[in-house]
């Protein structure tokens, strides 16, 4: 798909290596060197994101009005910057959880800013045709550094510190905002700060969920995705308090149960352009969200020893390979159906909505474990799951964006080396690990 194409899944690959190698980092450092208890981790978990959610509503009609490689590269120069502070801070002993807790609310924020701008970046990079392809091939990125990331940064923390992935993850946004600048080309300035300057209308902070909320198919999908990435996250915890603590299972198998499933996201990805070939993009989406609910039920019944463990491991592994499916065809068919005018902050609103949920719903599901236990909580969490599919849209009514007149196009080289019109691009991706 070109050179500027290769920089670009370059850069994202680098970023996401470096976000899993200092997976829970944070919370590692908060028990490790600040000596914090269960609810202070939880506090800081949940904060982080409800908080850097708030701070990124305007961030999303900000980055519209503007071009978005640019904003890229900030975005990951500020995480860079915040991140460098948390080890700076431990070496002078000057460390503490109000520092990791802002420093999670920037991060937080950046992320949402940056996912916003680098969606609507690669709608004007990639060509339609290759759309799904790289929509698999940022998925199954993402599912091999969650495989090999969290192993690899366990190692470094019992080598070298707590602090020493947090370096690594800040130093992976250097090199992800080097290759983005490398990709070079030119980028129209988006029309409405042309014809308006750089003003912030009260109207635009909002624009993005009115646009999911009056759209008949976005509007199901916004609130199945949401839901299920919360019912998914909020049993996390209390699945690692059931198999640490009640069942007395070994970290490693701990990792293992959850490492060894990821090779499913890899394997569903690399299937989901060749089944969206044979069956159509909506028939494979509306099936791999409906299978991708029948799994997290199965958690609420394990049992110590080999059995459990095996158990474990076929549950995630059905789920994450569904969800290999399901993530890039469902990010190709929402960016397909989002105007030019309207990508980031529609983006933006989807984020936010999702990190502030994901925060309340683990603190509401933590609660109710200390009144019913965990097992009965992971039990209620699967039970909601079987519903979330009547949320999906059964068909598809918008078959495009509706735009009447596309973006200006970015002047970008494809296969051939040849420049080429990309302004019509139908291209989305994941962007989770980024």
């Amino acid at each position: 798909m070109g050179r500027r194409f290769g920089w670009l899944w370059a850069a994202y690959a680098v970023s996401t290596f470096g976000t899993w190698l200092a997976f829970d980092a944070f919370s590692l450092i908060a028990i490790l060197v600040l000596h914090a208890g269960p609810t202070e981790v939880s506090v800081l978990a949940a904060a982080g994101l409800a908080v850097g959610a708030v701070v990124a509503v305007p961030l999303g009609p900000w980055v519209e009005f503007r071009r978005k490689r640019p904003v890229m590269v900030a975005m990951d120069l500020t995480r860079f910057v915040a991140l460098m502070t948390v080890p700076a801070a431990h070496a002078l002993g000057l460390l503490s959880l109000v520092q990791l807790l802002v420093v999670s609310v920037v991060v937080g924020a950046a992320d949402i800013a940056f996912n916003a701008a680098s969606g609507a970046y690669l709608k004007a990079l990639v060509r339609p045709a290759d759309l799904l392809v790289a929509n698999g091939r940022f998925e199954s990125t993402t599912w091999t550094a969650t495989v090999l990331g969290p192993p690899a940064g366990t190692a470094a923390i019992g080598l070298f510190g707590p602090a020493t992935t947090v370096v690594a993850n800040a130093v992976s946004y250097l090199l992800s905002a080097s290759g983005i600048r490398a990709i070079g080309g030119g980028e129209p300035r988006p029309v409405h700060t042309a014809a308006h300057g750089t003003r912030l209308r009260p109207r635009d902070l909002f624009e993005g969920w009115r646009y999911i909320l009056t759209h008949p198919t976005l509007r199901p999908l916004f609130v199945n995705t949401v839901l299920v990435s919360s019912l998914v996250m909020a049993t996390m915890p209390l699945l690692a308090v059931l198999m640490l603590g009640d069942l007395g299972f070994a970290p490693w198998q701990y990792g293992l149960a959850f490492g060894l499933p990821c090779v499913g996201g890899i394997i569903g990805a690399r299937l989901a352009p060749r089944l969206v070939s044979r069956f159509g993009q909506h028939k494979v989406m509306l099936a791999a969200g409906v299978l991708r609910a029948c799994w997290s039920l199965g958690l609420a019944f394990i049992q110590p020893g080999v059995a459990g463990l095996v158990l474990v491991i076929a549950v995630e592994f059905g789920l994450i390979t569904c969800m290999g499916v399901f993530n890039p065809v469902f990010a190709t068919y929402r960016l397909e159906r989002v105007p030019a005018n309207r990508i980031a902050r529609t983006l933006s609103a989807w984020s936010v909505t999702s990190k502030a949920t994901v925060a309340a719903m683990t603190g509401l599901w933590g609660l109710l474990a200390g009144i019913v236990g965990p097992r009965t909580a992971i039990a209620v969490a699967g039970l909601l799951m079987l519903i979330t599919p009547v949320l999906l849209p059964r068909r598809d009514r918008t078959p495009d964006s509706g735009e009447k007149e596309p973006a200006p196009p970015l002047e970008a080289a494809g296969p051939a080396g040849k420049p080429q019109d990309l302004r019509a691009g139908t291209a989305a991706s994941s962007f989770r690990g980024w």
